[in-house]
């Protein structure tokens, strides 16, 4: 049965049960701050299953597409040397909000199972937790008991998180058969106790019975709400309360039921994998089978083209930071083990195009966006071409320590080790010893090390992610394939302010919905907020829900954060895009707060973030006029119209490839993030500035229609990436739709001619595939443009030049400040030379290797390096190390006066006989510690900087030591 064949007959089953079919969510979870990707079937219903949302249907089924690779569910390490391990995988589930329950779960699943898809009742298993009685009994009726099985917490019990929504679980097992056993088990029983492999889940049943609550918390933030009191709880202690309606939660893995139902061990061997096996096999001219360690790579490398074809089409794109660094690194790992199968040239976009043919089927919108995701793969690869494979080339003679019998370490080179595991068949120890014999053997540290061990010191790993760009877990994927594990305390260490930031770039919007998440949960289903700002910017008699304070006591009104929220409001939320509102809460004609802020934590509810005015606190059920400050609003609403019309002549001049990647929609300015491979010409910012304002000087109509989804879908108007969208959407159309239509939830103006002007004001590259455009409307515009004539009169004045004579003037300038620069660097040269024969009879001996260590009168480091050049063959043999101190550029200091920014400049140099005994990068670094910086470089030649000039000729003196402790 083919893949496709599985997938709809699943959905038929259900939809034929009364589910509501819905598509696969996005995988950039819409609003969530706490997921890196989408990771189950759930994922998209999570705010129903809490509370905070209505569901789409009592009943739903779907296919959802997931990903683990990074994050908390991270499975990016397994694939490839596992049979069912994937990046990208298709999560099949049929959910019950509160309609039917374990009666029905369990048959229905049955059902599916053993007459749709036909698989024998003999080789099924399932298994209940261990206190649920009530699912045995089912199962009874339907299995014999001794195909019964309960298991504990660990198996069959599943929670949303440390507190919320949990249940049991009930799962079906399939018998592989012996081959299956990756232990060689030929008559194991269910369940096999080394978990072998022979028996696999194929589906899961949740039932979401359960509320999983603390007896009572202490998080942080204390409310007042309206009709509840305030309560202050604290204990470490569980307690599971039922909820009122019972929910389901299946899971189903397509990947594991296409091997079952096509009788395969591995999932690899399916109609989802082979053919990309089988592509990737002949771009490398090699033969799937035939050796272990290739059928690894051929197995990654088909499993990271599913994975970064479908997050390019979902929006994201290859970055050094959050989602965007780890599809990086599944492309970086996907390449590396394409060049260890010979092939050099791009190839993974190829595979891209054959990915979207195999799931075009179940996903029709594949098809547009093939040609950017291949494209976006194709920069990467190039990308990879010119600075990755330059890395792994140094990372051949990147430190390994190696340890053995618990006495010795040595040091030797990555590549040397590499050869030698590989000569002794990865035993570590022949080959530990077979490096010693060639190797005088260091102490390996201050810990005593186990019988074996080896790793890649820090300050190389530094090196390499710092200069190189390859990152630890990058490094580690590599070494682990010969027995190699990292230093990551070094690494850390040394990175300081670099350290990786896993989830860097989200919003500090998200860091305030999870501050106060315990907070908004207490309004979940009893209050909500109804917006009425499309009609209004004042409105009067708002309730007061809630009123919260956030990280203070309750009730002092002028300390910490505070949050109102309010029955109905004129305030927009931030969303899309669009920034939050700003204005005021009043009472009886006098402001009360003022409100910083707008955002909506969960969705119906509307927070305001606010300050108060007045000595009064406002509390749950006081009435309050509620005021936008409508000027900044009308910016706003410009800059958003704006923002629709820049996108629809985006794809008019540049072509319909080009999507939303990202927006900015705040009053004094609009940021828009789109797809697109090169800078856009100056032609091109023409085109597109000219085709917005036209249809801004035609004043057209902008038009807003509240519709269902599907329909609004249908008549063509274009869904943004990253947006959560519920079963009615507003479409915004301009020019009757025929050149900008959107779903959009954000303020607009009610014509075009009202945004007044439209200007570019800058274009640049946000990674690779995606630019970013900024631009002003309105009075924003007349602003820019009178700034812009200000200071071409000021360069007039000050380059006495009329201003069509600017640029000739400026070439002149910049022509007369190279030729002094020349100038000044041949004087410097020489006065090096001149100094080079005096510094020289500073020359020391440490254990017989020269050193010379001396502060010199020089102006930057490109003269500190022509003298390293003038006294190395004067030297012959040794070390060369040189610190100045020269003023940076000036800052303003308090009341106007400049102060100068006196910096610290070294440099380190080792003759080539020496760079086995000595390093000029641990040099420079150990002594630019002391003058308050850090460097890097070649063993033979390294520089650093430094904030502490006054520190310069202790770090000097210090390199003696430095080099005597080396030696």
């Amino acid at each position: 049965m083919r893949a496709n064949d599985i997938r709809n007959r699943f959905l038929k089953f259900f939809e034929a049960r009364g589910h509501r079919v819905v598509p696969s969510s996005s995988l950039v979870p819409a609003n969530d701050p706490t997921l890196l990707f989408t990771n189950a079937g759930m994922n998209q219903f999570k705010d129903v299953f809490l509370g905070h949302e209505k569901p789409p249907s009592p009943r739903a089924a779907s296919c959802q597409k997931c990903v683990r690779a990074g994050g908390k569910h991270n499975d990016l390490e397994q694939v490839g040397r596992t049979r069912r391990h994937h990046t990208f995988f298709e999560m099949l589930g049929n959910f019950s909000f509160g309609d039917y329950f374990k009666a029905e779960a369990i048959p229905w699943a049955w059902e599916l199972v053993t007459q749709d898809f036909e698989l024998p009742t003999e080789r099924l298993y399932a298994t209940v937790f261990r206190e649920d009685d009530e699912a045995e009994q089912i199962w009874a009726k339907i299995v014999p008991r001794d195909r019964i099985f309960r298991f504990d917490e660990k198996d069959n019990f599943w929670a949303m998180g440390e507190t919320g929504p949990c249940g049991p679980c009930s799962e079906i097992h399939y018998d592989m058969g012996p081959e299956a056993s990756d232990l060689g088990h030929k008559d194991c029983k269910f369940p096999c106790p080394q978990d072998c492999g022979r028996y696999v889940e194929i589906w899961n049943l949740v039932f979401m019975q359960f509320n999983r609550a603390r007896r009572s918390q202490e998080s942080g933030v204390r409310s007042q709400e309206s009709g509840t009191p305030d309560s202050g709880l604290r204990t470490s202690d569980f307690v599971l309360t039922p909820l009122p309606r019972p929910s389901i939660d299946t899971g189903a893995g397509l990947e594991r039921l296409a091997a079952v139902l096509q009788g395969k061990v591995s999932n690899f061997d399916t109609d989802l994998f082979k053919p990309l096996i089988d592509e990737a096999a002949e771009l490398a001219n090699t033969e799937y089978g035939a050796n272990h360690e290739t059928d690894i790579s051929l197995r990654i490398i088909a499993d990271h083209a599913r994975a970064a074809t479908f997050l390019i089409t979902d929006g994201v794109l290859p970055t050094n930071e959050g989602r965007g660094y780890v599809l990086r690194l599944i492309l970086r790992r996907a390449l590396y083990h394409g060049q260890t199968l010979g092939l050099n040239e791009p190839f993974l976009f190829k595979m891209s195009g054959h990915v979207v043919d195999l799931m075009k089927e179940a996903y029709p919108g594949l098809p547009e966006t093939a040609p950017h995701a291949a494209k976006a793969i194709k920069i990467e690869e190039e990308r990879y071409a010119q600075t990755t494979r330059v890395g792994l080339d140094r990372l051949k003679k990147a430190g390994v320590v190696l340890t053995l019998d618990n006495a010795t370490g040595l040091e030797t080179e990555f590549e040397d080790w590499q050869s030698a595991y590989s000569n002794h068949n990865g035993d570590c120890e022949a080959a530990v010893r077979a490096i010693a014999s060639r190797h005088a053997a260091r102490k390996a540290g201050p810990t005593a090390p186990p019988p074996f061990a080896g790793w890649v010191p820090g300050e190389d790993l530094f090196l390499l992610h710092d200069t190189y760009g390859l990152r630890p877990d990058f490094v580690a994927d590599i070494v682990r394939n010969y027995g190699l594990t990292l230093d990551l305390t070094g690494y850390e260490a040394m990175m300081l302010t670099q350290r990786e930031r896993a989830r860097a770039g989200w919003s500090d919007k998200a860091t305030d919905i999870l501050l106060a998440g315990d907070a908004y949960k207490g309004f979940a289903g009893r209050h909500k907020t109804t917006f009425v700002g499309y009609q209004s910017t004042g409105v009067e008699g708002c309730r007061v829900l809630g009123v919260i304070l956030v990280e203070t006591t309750y009730p002092a009104p002028r300390e910490g954060r505070v949050d109102v929220v309010l029955d109905r409001t004129p305030f927009y939320a931030e969303s899309g895009g669009q920034v939050g509102d700003t204005g005021w809460l009043r009472m009886e004609g006098r402001d009360v707060a003022r409100v910083l802020d707008t955002f909506s934590p969960i969705t119906g509810l509307i927070v305001h973030k606010v300050q108060w005015l007045t000595d009064y606190v406002l509390t749950p059920e006081d009435r309050v006029t509620a005021v936008v400050d409508a000027e900044r609003r009308d910016a706003i609403r410009r800059n958003h119209t704006g923002t629709h019309l820049l996108h629809a002549a985006l794809r008019t001049v540049l072509g319909t490839h080009v999507k939303q990647a990202g927006s900015l929609v705040a009053p004094d300015r609009l940021r828009f993030d789109f797809s697109h491979y090169a800078a856009l010409s100056e032609q091109d910012r023409l085109d597109i500035e000219d085709l917005v304002n036209e249809h801004v000087l035609k004043n057209e109509e902008v038009v807003t229609n509240v519709m269902e989804l599907d329909k609004a879908v249908e008549s063509g108007a274009m869904a943004l990436f990253g947006e959560k969208y519920g079963d009615q959407v507003r479409v915004v159309s301009i020019a009757d739709g025929s050149f900008s239509k959107e779903l959009c939830g954000g303020t607009h103006v009610r014509r075009t001619g009202d945004i007044g002007l439209f200007k570019i004001i800058s274009e640049s590259s946000v990674s690779a595939g995606t630019r970013r455009v900024e631009a002003l409307t309105g009075t924003g515009v007349l602003g820019y443009l009178r700034k812009a004539s200000g200071t071409l009169a000021l360069l007039s004045e000050r380059l006495r030049a009329k201003p069509e004579e600017l640029i000739e003037a400026a070439e002149k300038l910049a022509e007369t400040e190279k030729k002094l620069r020349k100038q000044l660097e041949s004087q410097q040269a020489k006065r090096a030379a001149a100094e080079a024969g005096d510094l020289l009879e500073k020359t020391q001996i440490v254990k017989g290797v020269k050193v010379l260590a001396a502060r010199v009168d020089l102006t930057d480091r490109a003269a500190m390096r022509q003298m390293v050049d003038t006294l190395r063959p004067r030297l012959a043999s040794g070390v060369i190390f040189l610190g100045t101190v020269a003023d940076g550029p000036s800052t303003s200091a308090q009341g106007g006066e400049q102060k100068s920014n006196r910096k610290v400049a070294l440099i380190a140099a080792v003759t080539k006989d020496l760079t086995s005994r000595l390093d000029a990068v641990k040099i420079v670094k150990q002594a630019a510690a002391l003058v308050g910086g850090a460097g890097g470089g070649r063993k033979d030649l390294a520089e650093a900087g430094g904030t502490l000039p006054e520190k310069l000729d202790e770090s000097l003196a210090a390199v003696l030591s430095i080099i005597e402790k080396m030696l």
